[in-house]
């Protein structure tokens, strides 16, 4: 039988107080960016991937070990290169001439949290080697298929300023990733803290840990059980509808989009919205909670045509547009 809100909500408030302490313990190695590091939760209780775009310096790396600190989770971090192979990722059959058989060696993807640091700096065949991680969560090795540990949750960053040397995510590995996190600079006083507290040569303590992974995998069932209304479950779709024929909402943006966003980005929306209420110690999902997510979860599923680059217009203008004028529930 269906809880209902009020039994969720009781039920989230028994179940999340474990995010202020993870927010807080972030925010000891952090300074500032609060956006990514909600959105970093957001994507661990929604069981999605995270895609890290911004300039080097800005703590992308530092917060994915931040939270693998603060998780007690295994962590791996692969530096992408061009000369990086699948094996490396996934892990390979190693010959024994002692008893002539193959065993199988796990390679680093077997972690809660795996960072791939700069993703755009190998090959799409190493990129493409991800795909069955990030959605199945299992990696075949051989003729063998093995289950990844749980929670699994890929990080991935890449720098938006430098192009030569990279090879750009293809679009349907980006589509794997949940959220897509453009990270700015931080402003001057956050940045003067910063100095405080890094311009040294001492070497920092680790986090300790405020909560186990066996809490994330419960939390993710009280994310399941968020209230989201009919009239929301709608507006979500419109939305994304919204982004393939936005013309059948009033909207004069069609020349700019090549590309809409798949039924997968309703999926995202939907659970993303509901981690995000989890998160704000709520049991049901507002339709602020689905504007205040859509952005990372639409930005890297809308592809823009030359026009919109001729007249300086991204996917994020054009998000915006049907936010602002779709109607509300």
């Amino acid at each position: 039988m269906p809880l209902d809100v009020h039994e969720i909500n009781a039920l989230v408030e028994s179940q999340g107080g474990f995010v202020d302490d993870v927010m807080q313990a972030l925010e000891r190695s952090i300074v500032g960016q609060k956006y990514m590091l909600e959105r970093l939760v957001v994507g661990l209780l929604a069981n999605g991937h995270v895609l890290i775009e911004g300039a080097p310096g800005l703590a992308k790396t530092r917060a994915a070990v931040a939270l693998a600190q603060a998780l007690h989770a295994d962590y791996q971090r692969i530096q992408f290169t061009p000369d990086l192979l699948p094996a490396d990722l996934m892990g390979t059959l190693i010959y024994q001439p002692q008893s002539g058989e193959f065993t199988v060696r796990k390679g680093p993807v077997f972690a809660n949290l795996v960072l791939a640091d700069e993703i755009n700096r190998a090959p799409a065949k190493v990129q493409s080697a991800l795909l069955e991680a990030m959605q199945e969560n299992q990696v075949t090795i051989g003729e063998d298929t093995f289950a990844l540990p749980q929670p699994f949750l890929v990080l991935a960053t890449q720098n938006p300023l430098e192009h030569e040397g990279t090879y750009p995510l293809p679009e349907a590995q980006v589509d794997r990733f949940m959220l897509k996190l453009k990270i700015g600079y931080p402003v001057r006083d956050e940045e003067l803290e910063i100095l405080e507290r890094m311009a040294t040569t001492a070497k920092e303590a680790p986090l300790e840990p405020v909560v186990e992974t066996e809490a994330i995998i419960e939390a993710r069932k009280v994310v399941d059980q968020v209230y989201i209304d009919d009239k929301i479950k709608s507006y979500i779709v419109d939305v994304v509808h919204a982004t393939r024929e936005p013309s059948t909402h009033g909207l004069d943006i069609g020349p700019y989009i090549d590309f809409g966003a798949s039924p997968r980005a309703s999926i995202y929306l939907a659970l993303a919205g509901k981690a995000y209420a989890f998160i704000n110690g709520r049991g049901y999902v507002t339709p602020q909670d689905i504007k205040s997510i859509g952005a990372d979860i639409l930005r890297h599923r809308v592809l823009i045509t030359y026009e919109a680059e001729a007249a300086d217009i991204t996917a994020e203008d054009l998000i915006q547009q049907i936010f602002d004028r779709l109607p509300v529930p």
